[in-house]
């Protein structure tokens, strides 16, 4: 039976004992592993007498070699007899061995022990969402912007919204500068797409019109050559189109092809309801992070850095997937902000440590409160997941991690246990 024994820096010490027939056995065959590859002369290489291989080879080489061989075997039974969960990979020591017996030592890296503090009543209450008529109407006059078309201007001239079809050429001190060409840009007026004042003074000029502005570049610009310079531009103004606003109407609401919406009422209704289901949730979430503030504080845990490490380790991997689904990489996010991964590792480590926390802290409270995750919890969730994605349930089943989706449904039973 293995030995547990606590010992600092967030590990335990396990020892187990190797004997008896098992042990006898494991030196046959640590035996015979090495006398395959034992020369004596006058013998084909593994068929020398016992003996002489066994004098060659010295008992100690082969009850190391029998350790070994049987280490990962005897390590994972003392793993499954005391339930220690590793959190990183163990250390061997083998404190005594001879041909009775082996005495094996593991430090095991585990996870903390967690003292929680209250977590129970300690007044889970989310503020009433709300919805006005006006943030309604903005959502609306958003449609009506992106399916606006543009139309040019015969007369008038340019206004702050329109977009002006432009050339223009940049100078300092008389030299046109990198970058300071364009022709036939069309930049909408407010869009502040060029350094402040640039689009203000296009305001009032006529098609066809050309005109000097001298500007200063901000002085954090990231151009280093222009932070803070004078600089002016030449500009000419061949066409000045405006947004013409479409009418909210059914042919338009069907166009945007939401599921039992056709008319422009029903358009409003959605987005009231959507909105407050949008709010709702954000006032669940902020009243849920206030409870979680509040026990994580009073919780008291040592937690080991290799988790701490581990963690951000998940983050980059978090932060590398969501630039690629931009089309970006890690690696060019770097290069623009001159970062490194030690620096970005280093920004990381509060946050990290504030996970593992959470976490370890949540999986106490689904320790003590006894929270189990059935197989039919497992399985509605798969469901879920296959309407939510319109995939057949079988489907889903096989693209997801059971182990991961029962950890997951078991610490939303512990948040549940808080806002209760």
């Amino acid at each position: 039976m293995a030995e547990v024994k606590k010992i600092a820096d967030g590990k335990i010490e396990l020892t187990t004992v190797l004997d008896g027939d098992k042990w006898q056995e494991a030196q046959k065959k640590a035996f015979n592993k090495l006398a395959k590859n034992v020369e004596i002369k006058g013998f084909r290489k593994g068929q020398a007498p016992k003996h002489m291989v066994e004098n060659r080879l010295g008992q100690g080489t082969i009850l190391a070699q029998a350790a070994e061989d049987k280490a990962n075997e005897i390590f994972r039974e003392a793993l499954d007899q005391t339930g220690i969960e590793l959190i990183d990979r163990a250390d061997l020591d083998i404190k005594e061995i001879d041909d009775k017996h082996v005495v094996y030592i593991f430090n095991c890296p585990v996870k903390p022990d967690v003292e929680l503090g209250e977590y129970k009543n300690l007044g889970y209450a989310p503020k009433e969402a709300t919805v006005e008529d006006d943030e309604v109407a903005k959502q609306i006059d958003m449609i009506l912007e992106n399916k606006a078309d543009l139309e040019i201007k015969e007369d008038g001239v340019v206004e702050s919204g329109d977009t002006a079809v432009i050339d223009y050429d940049g100078f300092k001190d008389g030299v046109a500068f990198a970058g300071g060409h364009g022709e036939n840009y069309e930049l909408v007026i407010g869009s502040n797409s060029f350094i402040p004042g640039f689009e203000d003074a296009l305001i009032g000029m006529k098609s066809e019109e050309t005109k000097e502005i001298n500007l200063t570049f901000p002085k954090d610009y990231h151009a280093e050559e222009l932070k803070g310079q004078d600089v002016v531009f030449k500009v000419t103004v061949h066409e000045i189109k405006r947004k013409v606003l479409p009418e909210l109407n059914d042919e338009l609401v069907k166009e945007l092809d939401i599921k039992d919406v056709s008319t422009p009422d029903e358009l409003k209704k959605y987005i009231h309801d959507t909105l407050f289901d949008s709010k709702k949730r954000q006032n669940e979430n902020e009243a849920l992070n206030a409870i979680l503030d509040k026990v994580c504080d009073g919780a008291k845990v040592d937690i080991p850095q290799v988790m701490i490490e581990d963690e951000i380790d998940q983050m980059l991997d978090e932060l590398d997937r969501d630039f690629q689904n931009q089309g970006f990489s890690l690696d060019q996010y770097m290069k623009i902000t001159s970062s490194t991964k030690d620096k970005l590792r280093e920004n990381m480590k509060v946050d990290a440590e504030k996970r593992v926390k959470l976490r370890l802290v949540l999986e106490e409270i689904a320790k003590l409160e006894n929270i189990e995750v059935s197989d039919e919890d497992v399985k509605c969730e798969i469901e879920d997941l296959a309407n939510k994605y319109g995939l057949k349930s079988e489907d889903m089943e096989k693209m997801v991690n059971k182990d991961a989706i029962k950890k997951d449904l078991r610490m939303q039973k512990a948040l549940d246990v808080l806002k209760a």
